[in-house]
């Protein structure tokens, strides 16, 4: 993940959030905590690899709003209902560096829903209308941020003004 080793307290998290999952308590309660163990590690390791994804793609980013929070990776997406400081994962990715967009100051409706998407593949598509239409993440920002929207881990390079 951009060279940077995996520090312990990402595993902590990651950890206590696969072991608070209804379903891992109640195989507990039932006593098949083998059964449990496992499905932990298995969510672990498939957040870890989320992490390092988010990590690595150019166009990884979180949007956190109203109806929830997302995590793009790509062709994947990772996504609660919840607001993003109750997302673990999305908060440390965006800890790690991932860009967050916060959308939830945006009041046009509209406006946003109207926004191409972001591309998944990082590929350069000069046609930014019609339907599917998409731009890069510096662009997305860019739209997004004359909306309102707030961005931590701006991945656009610094402009003089």
């Amino acid at each position: 993940m951009k060279g940077i080793p995996m520090q312990t307290g990402v595993l902590r998290v990651l950890r206590a959030t696969a072991a608070s999952w209804w379903r891992h308590r109640e195989l507990r309660r039932t006593g098949e905590k083998d059964l449990a163990r496992q499905l932990e590690r298995t969510a672990v390791l498939r957040d870890l690899g989320y992490l390092k994804q988010a990590a690595s793609l150019p166009n990884a980013h979180v949007i956190c709003g109203d109806g929830g929070t997302f995590l793009h990776l790509g062709w994947t997406t990772v996504s609660t209902l919840a607001p993003i400081e109750r997302f673990p994962l999305a908060v440390l990715a965006v800890a790690r560096g991932t860009p967050l967009i916060d959308i939830r100051p945006i009041t046009d409706v509209f406006a946003f829903a109207n926004l191409p998407q972001v591309r998944r593949d990082g590929s350069v598509n000069p046609e930014h209308s019609g339907v599917g239409r998409s731009v890069t993440l510096s662009t997305y920002i860019d739209m997004v941020e004359e909306l309102g929207a707030s961005i931590t881990n701006d991945p656009r390079p610094c402009r003089s003004t």
